[in-house]
């Protein structure tokens, strides 16, 4: 069983217009709900994999009901902690038009102390039980930034594989607790490192503590740094669409692979077609499936050498 950690969870709204036009009042051709936040669209996508996840984080109020209700269709076990504050929403915009996305994204509820000490309590429980667990995405009001070094420290301790994703200070300190794999996009690793070439930036995030960084560069794909080398996974042109949860999508991927056995470069073509299928699928945390299978011959694998 894979766990995926959502401290932030979101009910995903998102609403199609013909063109998004600013001062503007617009008429809406479909609204889709799915349950969001980066642990929960990883979670998504590798049930479609056909693997065995357990979610865990927050939920509650009217929206955390309508979440949960959502995620009993998606082939996961819901071990969210029940809280007294509302779940977030999170609004994407798609401007059919020009193919963009606008994201709107509400503040987290309030996390007490009493929720917190639940939260790890459920979090000690599953740990033993699992293969690998995902810490994923922001950290909701009431929660310490060194929450998610905490919780690497936890798996660590129990020998579970820790994948870390979430960005600033979170990630900063989280990288301190040594996790196995941490995945930020190229923005979040300059941020980190202070260096915007993203080679040298994998390198640096490895000597601050992370075993293996995985940067996502937009269309120039996935770059990993790793104990066994260094890849760089590209398509050949990038596709139009929505690109929200593609790194999510990546996540899922990086993670399914271990438990079949395969390689680091067939690791990274996995997560570069999931990602890609991702911005054709109309939601976060799905993909389309015939795309997903097309892609993955056209996946580009290229090791950069170290030099001596």
């Amino acid at each position: 069983m894979i766990l995926t950690v959502t401290l932030n969870t979101a009910l995903d709204l998102t609403y199609r217009v013909p063109r998004l036009t600013p001062h503007a009042s617009h008429r809406v051709t479909e609204v889709v709900e799915r349950p969001g936040g980066k642990g929960l669209n990883v979670a998504r996508v590798l049930a479609a994999l056909g693997h065995e996840v357990t979610v865990t984080g927050f939920a509650g109020g009217t929206t955390g009901i309508i979440l949960r209700d959502l995620l009993a269709s998606c082939r996961v076990t819901d071990a969210l902690v029940p809280v007294t504050g509302t779940t977030r929403r999170t609004i994407a915009v798609v401007d059919d038009a020009s193919g963009d996305t606008t994201q709107l994204n509400e503040p987290g509820q309030l996390i007490t102390s009493t929720e917190w000490a639940d939260f790890l309590a459920t979090y000690a429980t599953l740990l033993p039980t699992c293969q690998a667990v995902a810490l994923c995405g922001s950290l909701p009001p009431g929660i310490h930034v060194g929450a998610y070094a905490d919780l690497v420290r936890r798996a660590r301790a129990a020998g579970v594989p820790v994948l870390l994703d979430t960005s600033g200070e979170p990630l900063r300190r989280g990288i301190a607790a040594r996790p196995d794999l941490i995945k930020p996009n190229a923005g979040e690793l300059a941020e980190l490192t202070g260096s915007r070439d993203p080679l040298r930036a994998t390198q640096d995030a490895r000597r601050r503590g992370a075993h293996t960084v995985v940067a996502s560069l937009g269309r120039d794909g996935l770059l990993a740094a790793t104990p066994q080398g260094t890849w760089q996974a590209t398509l050949p042109h990038g596709l139009k669409g929505n690109p929200t949860g593609a790194g999510d999508s990546a996540v899922a991927g990086l993670l399914s692979a271990p438990a079949e056995g395969l390689d680091w470069p067939t690791r990274l073509t996995r997560a570069v077609a999931l990602s890609a299928a991702t911005v054709l699928a109309p939601v976060a945390g799905e993909f389309d499936a015939e795309t997903y299978e097309s892609l993955l011959p056209r996946v580009t694998v290229t090791e950069h050498v170290r030099a001596a």
